[in-house]
C-alpha cells in the first residue's frame, strides 16, 4: 500500500527477486497517484527542486550505487557525476523506469496490478489452521485480500495544529503545499502579495523558490530560525568517528560528537565528513539511548542536527544567498501567534521573534513544517484502523510504529501478522529512516522477509543439489550448472564463442540470463566481458544480479567463480589474480576462468613483472584438459611470450588444425611471426585466416592491427592507410577497442612516419566513453586511454587521467600516473625528462597486462624522445638490440639514419 519511492522500492525488489527464484506471485500496488515511483517527493515540476542527497547515492539497490548515476548517462546527461544534484522530477522518472523494467522482467512469474486508490483500512483473520490473512478496504469501496501487506505510506501529514483556528479556517492558508494546484493562486494573481512560510526546513526551501517572484519577500519563520547548511560543491571523503558512541549518555554522546567533529575540522577544515561519518551508527546510537534521552535529543537538539545532517544542495543554497542578500527572503527565529484577514482578502500576521513582536501583511500563508512526527495522532484512516484493532502500536516517543526489523508490533508485542513497513514510519525506533540510502536497505531486507516463507532454494548452502529429481545440465567444462537446460544451452554458446574469440558471446549470456534471472554464471561472464573487454555490458548491474543470485542458488564452484569476477571488477589487481589463482587451484579443468588468466585477445590476465604467473597456470592445468585445442592455443601464446618462437609456431598450428576458428591459436601465431621478423608470411598468414576461418571474429580489429604491424615493419605506408580505411577506422572498430587497436595503431604511424595529412585520432576519441578515457577500470586500458590523449595533444585529459591513476589500484598508481607525466613532457617538448621517465617506465610495463607487443609503443615513444632529446647513441643502442632479437626493414633504415 503506497507506490511512491518507498513502495517502488520494495516492489523493484519483489519483482527481482522473484525473478531470480521463479517464485510466482501476485503484486497489488494500491496507490491514487497517477504514476508509481514518484509520490510527493519526486513529482515536482519545478527544475529549481533538486535532490538534497548527490546522485551517486541515490540508486535504487543498495549493492550498486551508481545504477542511477548510469541511468542519467543514458538518459541524456552524459556529463552527470556521482557528486551532482540531480532534479527531483528526474528521480521520479528513474524510480518509475527501473519499477517498470523490473515488472517487465518478471514477466511470467509476477502478475502486477495496480489499484488507483487509496486503503482506508486493513482488517485481519485468521482461518483454524491457516495463516493470517488482510482484507484491504479501499476508497472506492472494494476489498482486496492479501497473504503479505507492505505499508509504503511515506510520511505522515502535518495536521498544522500549531496554526490559529482563524488561519486553519482562512482560504490564504496552504497546509499541503505538495497537493496538487496547491500553489497556483500564489503563482497566479497574488503573486506580488509577501509569503509567510512556516519552518524553515528543506520543504521551505523548496517553496521559498518556486514563490520567488520580482517585488515579492518570502518570510520564513520557526522556532529555531536555521536554515538548512549547504552540501561542499567539492566534498571531502566521510571521516569516520573512531571513538565508540553507543552506550554514552546523552552529555557524554555530546562531548564525544564535539571532540570528534573539532578534529575532523583541524584535519579538514570542513565538518561535513564529521557529520557524514556519523551516518552509519546514528541507528545504532539511538537505539542505546533511553526514552528520556532521546525525548531530550529531539527537544534540543533535533533542528540542529537536521540542519547539519539535510543540507541544501549546492545550487539551491547559492538561490537562497541571493534571495536573502537581495530581501526577497528573510528568516525569524520565532513563532506565529494570530491571523486575521484584512478588507482585501490578504492577511495580517503577529510573529514573536527574537527581536521581539513583529506584524507582517502577507497575502498567503504555507505550512512548510514537515510531515507529523506522532503517528499515533494521524487521522489517516488505514493507520487509524491497525492502530485501533491492535495490529500495530506507536514506536518510541510515539513517533512511527514500532517493528522487529520492519515487521510490525501488534500490541500485544507480537509480530505474527505478515506486515510490514518502511521509511518514515520506523523514525522512533531508528532516527535516520526517510533518506533513499536508509529505504532502499529497508526495502531488499522487506523483500526478502516477504518471500522467504514461499521460496526453497534449489541448491543448500554446501553446493550439491537439493532433489534428485532431474540432472543439472553442465558448462563446456563439464561443471553442473544451477539452471534449466534452455539457459545452460545459451551460457555455453557465449563460453564457446568467448573461447573461440568469435562474435555474439554477449548475446548468448544475455539470452541465458533472460531465460533465468537468478543464473550466477550468467551474470559473472557478462559482468566479466564488460570490465575486461569492453563489451556492451552494465558491469556494475551485473556483477549485482550475479551477487544476489548466488547467494540464493549456486555451489562451491559457481561462487568462487563469482568470487573471482568480484575481486577483479571491484578490489585490486593484485586482489583479483590471488582469488583467480585459487579457483584454478580448486578447479584447474574451468577453461572460462583459466582464459581470464592468460593475457591474450580478450583478457588482461594475471599480472606480474616477469610473466611467469600466467605460464606457470597453463603448465599446471595441463591435465585437466588433455590435448584440447583450446589449452594448446594458450600454452603457444604462453611458449611465444618466452621467447620460444618455434614451439608455439608449431603449438599453435596444432591447436588450428583441431580447431581452424580458433582465436587465440591464430593471435600466437600472429606474435610468432612478428617476433621473429616474418613480416611478409606473417600478413600473408592473417590475411587469409581473417578471410575465411576469422570472418566471425569478435576481435578481427586486433587481428588487423597484428597485419597492420607488420607493414608498419615493411614501411609498406598505401597498405597501412588501406587497412585503416578498411578495418580500423572507427565505424569499423569502436569503444575500447578502437581505443587499444585503432589508437595505438595512429600513434605507431605518427611516430613511424608513416601517416602524412589529416590525423584522425579525434575520431577515435569520439567513439570512446569519457569514463573509459579518463577513468580507466584497467591498467591496460588507461595505457591506451593515455596514448590515444597524448597522441590528440589533449594535455588537460591526460592530467585528469593521471588524477584518476593516483587514486586507482597500485598499478595504475605506480605505472599509468608517471605515464602520463611523461607523456605530458612529450607534448610540452621537454624531450629529456620524458626520455628519462619512459626509461625508467619500462621495467615496470609488464604489471600492466596485455601483451609485449602492445607494450612497445611506450619503447617506440621512448625512441622519439632520445632521438628529439640528441640522445641518438642510447636510441642506437636500443634498436641494435632490437634487430638482435627480430629483423625489421623500419628499424634498419632508422638506425642507418643515426649511424650516419
Amino acid at each position: 500500500m503506497g507506490a511512491g519511492a518507498a513502495g517502488a522500492l520494495v516492489a523493484i525488489q519483489l519483482c527481482e527477486t522473484a525473478a531470480r527464484r521463479r517464485t510466482p506471485f501476485e503484486l497489488l500496488l494500491i496507490d491514487p497517484a497517477p504514476e508509481a515511483g514518484r509520490g510527493i517527493a519526486y513529482s515536482t515540476l519545478d527544475p529549481r527542486h533538486r535532490l538534497n542527497v548527490p546522485a551517486g547515492k541515490m540508486s535504487c539497490y543498495p549493492d550498486d550505487p551508481g545504477h542511477f548515476v548510469r541511468w542519467l548517462c543514458h538518459h541524456g546527461e552524459p556529463g552527470v557525476r556521482g557528486g551532482d544534484f540531480a532534479e527531483r522530477y528526474r528521480y521520479g522518472a528513474y524510480l518509475a523506469d527501473t519499477l517498470g523494467r523490473a515488472i517487465m522482467a518478471a514477466q511470467g512469474v509476477v502478475t502486477v496490478r495496480r489499484l488507483r486508490t487509496r486503503a482506508t483500512g486493513c482488517r485481519w483473520t485468521t482461518l483454524p489452521g491457516g495463516d493470517p490473512t488482510a482484507r484491504l478496504e479501499l476508497a472506492d469501496g472494494r476489498t482486496v485480500d492479501a497473504h503479505r501487506v507492505v505499508l509504503a505510506t511515506g510520511p505522515s501529514r502535518a495536521n498544522a495544529e500549531w496554526a490559529p483556528a482563524a488561519l486553519r479556517g482562512n482560504d490564504r492558508f496552504i497546509a499541503d503545499p505538495w497537493a496538487p494546484g496547491a500553489l497556483d493562486a500564489a503563482l497566479g494573481q497574488g503573486d506580488k502579495e509577501d509569503v509567510l512560510l512556516v519552518g524553515t526546513g528543506l520543504t521551505s526551501v523548496d517553496i521559498a523558490m518556486t514563490l520567488d517572484r520580482p517585488g515579492r519577500t518570502v518570510h520564513t519563520v520557526s522556532r529555531g530560525g536555521l536554515l538548512p547548511q549547504a552540501h561542499a560543491v567539492d566534498p571531502l571523503p566521510v571521516a569516520a568517528c573512531t571513538t565508540p558512541l553507543h552506550g554514552l549518555s546523552l552529555p557524554a554522546l555530546r562531548a564525544a560528537v564535539r571532540q570528534h567533529i573539532g578534529r575532523v575540522m583541524q584535519t579538514h577544515g570542513d565538518w561535513r565528513p564529521a557529520v557524514d561519518g556519523l551516518r552509519p551508527v546514528t541507528a545504532e546510537i539511538w537505539a542505546s539511548m533511553s526514552t528520556e534521552e532521546r525525548a531530550e535529543f529531539v527537544a534540543q537538539y533535533g533542528s540542529l542536527w537536521n540542519t547539519h545532517r539535510h543540507r541544501m544542495p549546492p545550487a539551491t543554497a547559492e538561490a537562497v544567498g541571493r534571495m536573502r542578500r537581495t530581501r526577497r527572503m528573510r528568516t525569524y527565529q520565532g513563532r506565529l501567534d494570530a491571523a486575521s484577514a484584512r478588507p482585501d482578502g490578504s492577511l495580517t500576521v503577529s510573529l514573536t521573534t527574537g527581536d521581539g513582536p513583529r506584524t507582517l501583511p502577507v497575502g498567503w500563508v504555507v505550512d512548510c513544517t514537515g510531515p507529523g512526527l506522532r503517528l499515533s495522532d494521524t487521522a489517516d484512516p488505514l493507520w487509524r484502523s491497525l492502530l485501533d484493532q491492535g495490529a500495530a502500536m506507536p514506536g518510541p516517543l510515539s513517533m512511527g510504529v514500532a517493528t522487529d526489523d520492519g515487521r510490525l508490533h501488534g500490541a500485544d508485542g507480537s509480530t505474527t501478522r505478515p506486515l510490514w513497513t518502511l521509511g518514515a514510519p520506523r523514525r522512533g525506533e531508528l532516527w535516520e529512516t526517510t533518506a533513499i540510502p536508509e529505504i532502499r536497505a529497508q526495502a531488499a531486507t522487506i523483500a526478502e522477509a516477504v518471500l522467504d516463507p514461499w521460496t526453497a532454494p534449489a541448491l543448500p548452502a554446501g553446493g550439491g543439489p537439493a532433489r534428485r529429481r532431474t540432472r543439472r545440465p553442465t558448462d563446456a567444462s563439464g561443471f553442473p550448472l544451477s539452471t534449466h537446460a534452455a539457459a545452460a544451452t545459451a551460457y555455453r554458446l557465449g563460453v564457446d564463442r568467448l573461447l573461440k574469440v568469435r562474435a555474439g558471446a554477449p548475446q548468448a549470456l544475455r539470452r541465458s540470463v533472460a531465460l533465468d534471472p537468478g543464473f550466477a554464471l550468467g551474470h559473472a561472464a557478462l559482468a566479466l566481458i564488460g570490465h575486461e573487454c569492453g563489451a556492451d555490458v552494465d558491469v556494475s548491474r551485473a556483477l549485482a544480479d550475479a551477487r544476489r543470485a548466488v547467494r540464493e542458488r549456486a555451489d562451491d564452484y559457481e561462487r568462487s567463480f563469482v568470487d573471482v569476477v568480484s575481486r577483479r571488477v571491484l578490489h585490486t589487481p593484485a586482489d583479483g589474480d590471488a582469488a583467480l589463482l585459487r579457483h584454478l587451484e580448486e578447479y584447474p579443468g574451468d577453461a572460462l576462468g583459466l582464459a581470464v588468466a592468460v593475457p591474450t585477445i580478450a583478457f588482461s590476465g594475471l599480472r606480474d613483472l616477469d610473466g611467469t604467473t600466467a605460464l606457470r597456470v597453463v603448465e599446471r592445468t595441463a591435465p585437466a584438459h588433455g590435448e584440447s585445442w583450446f589449452h594448446t592455443s594458450l600454452l603457444a601464446f604462453m611458449r611465444q611470450e618466452e621467447g620460444r618462437y618455434d614451439e608455439a609456431g608449431a603449438l599453435a598450428e596444432q591447436a588450428l588444425a583441431a580447431e581452424p576458428a580458433s582465436g587465440h591459436a591464430m593471435h600466437a601465431l600472429a606474435h610468432v611471426h612478428y617476433e621473429r621478423g616474418d613480416h611478409e608470411a606473417g600478413r600473408e598468414r592473417l590475411g587469409r585466416w581473417l578471410a575465411h576461418q576469422g570472418r566471425g571474429g569478435t576481435h578481427r580489429a586486433h587481428f588487423s592491427w597484428h597485419a597492420a604491424l607488420h607493414e608498419l615493419a615493411l614501411e609498406d605506408t598505401v597498405a597501412v592507410r588501406r587497412r585503416w580505411a578498411e578495418q580500423l577506422s572507427p565505424g569499423k572498430v569502436d569503444g575500447v577497442r578502437a581505443l587499444v587497436d585503432s589508437g595505438s595503431l595512429l600513434w605507431r604511424a605518427r611516430l613511424a612516419g608513416a601517416w602524412q595529412g589529416p590525423f584522425p585520432i579525434g575520431d577515435v576519441l569520439d567513439t570512446a566513453p569519457v569514463d573509459v578515457l579518463e577513468r580507466p577500470a584497467t591498467a591496460f586500458v588507461a595505457l591506451h586511454a593515455a596514448i590515444a590523449l597524448t597522441a590528440a595533444g589533449d594535455l588537460p585529459g591526460l592530467r585528469r587521467l593521471r588524477v584518476h591513476a593516483l587514486r586507482a589500484d597500485e598499478v595504475q598508481r605506480s605505472v599509468i600516473a608517471p605515464l602520463c607525466t611523461a607523456f605530458e613532457d612529450i607534448l610540452e617538448e621537454r624531450w629529456t625528462e620524458a626520455a628519462r621517465g619512459l626509461e625508467r617506465l619500462l621495467p615496470r610495463l609488464p604489471g600492466v597486462g596485455g601483451s609485449a607487443a602492445q607494450r612497445e609503443i611506450v619503447e617506440e615513444t621512448l625512441l622519439f624522445a632520445l632521438v628529439s632529446a640528441g640522445r641518438c647513441d642510447a636510441a642506437r643502442d636500443r634498436l641494435e638490440e632490437r634487430l638482435d632479437r627480430r629483423s625489421s626493414p623500419h628499424d634498419r633504415r632508422r638506425l642507418t639514419a643515426l649511424s650516419s
